[in-house]
């Protein structure tokens, strides 16, 4: 679930080409488009070692700039500190409104943190298997699972949940009723883009596409708990329980 984006917004996209796949390139960037503009895109590791050869590809195809990152010392990882220190000077420029940072290690929950107490918004993207700390410390955090190509990952995107099966997600439930009752007024409606957002407050990893949704509206109709109200002023959601 993208958020609301300024289209001339300037980001620097920092990828760790050890912690990242080459097969979400494509659609991360796409994803990254609806953000803003991918000023800077580099991407931080060792090229002299085979592991990153499915990349190079990809740094062609997409005018990401290869950062070359030596392992001195085995056991300790360099790249990260690389990538670290580029984030602060681009930080300190002043040019960027937002930072992406692509990886699913935790060393970069500070970095994510420091980010934000600049006042600049900071979105991830990582795997399902990126520890919490990191996911928390970003405005908005992507997993990448749901931009693998056909073929190129060994795991697919989310198949689609059944109406039954995100009623019985209890958690799903009632993080998108208390979504619904925080953004509604008296009338019991919510703007379905303010619900957005109040879910990626709540929860920076939440997104439809989780679930097998390209849309949040989408996801709500298929809970079947919800009542969503399309209109020329924008789509509305409320709890259907509002209107026995």
């Amino acid at each position: 679930m993208t958020s609301t984006g300024d289209d001339n917004a300037h980001l620097a996209v920092l990828i760790d080409a050890d912690n990242a796949d080459p097969g979400t390139a494509q659609g991360l960037l796409a994803e990254i488009s609806t953000f803003g503009v991918a000023s800077v895109k580099r991407i931080y590791g060792d090229w002299t070692t085979p592991q990153l050869g499915r990349w190079k590809a990809a740094l062609l195809d997409h005018s990401i700039q290869p950062i070359q990152q030596f392992a001195y010392t085995s056991g300790k990882n360099a790249t990260d500190s690389a990538m670290i220190i580029d984030a602060m000077d681009l930080l300190y420029t002043g040019t960027f409104s937002g930072f992406c940072l692509v990886s699913s290690d935790s060393d970069f929950t500070r970095l994510a943190s420091r980010i934000r107490e600049s006042g600049k918004r900071v979105y991830g993207f990582g795997e399902r298997k990126t520890p919490r700390p990191f996911v928390t410390a970003c405005d908005q955090f992507i997993y990448t699972e749901i931009f693998k190509e056909t073929g190129d990952a060994p795991s697919a995107p989310p198949s689609t949940k059944t109406g039954a099966e995100l009623r019985s997600d209890a958690r799903l439930v009632n993080q998108l009723r208390a979504a619904v009752a925080a953004g509604s007024g008296e009338n019991g409606q919510a703007s379905l883009g303010a619900v957005g957002n109040i879910l990626l407050k709540q929860s920076p990893d939440f997104d439809p596409r989780l679930y097998g949704y390209a849309k949040l509206s989408d996801l709500f109709e298929a809970v079947g708990l919800f009542v969503v109200d399309r209109g020329p002023g924008g789509a509305y959601v409320s709890d259907a329980r509002r209107k026995k």
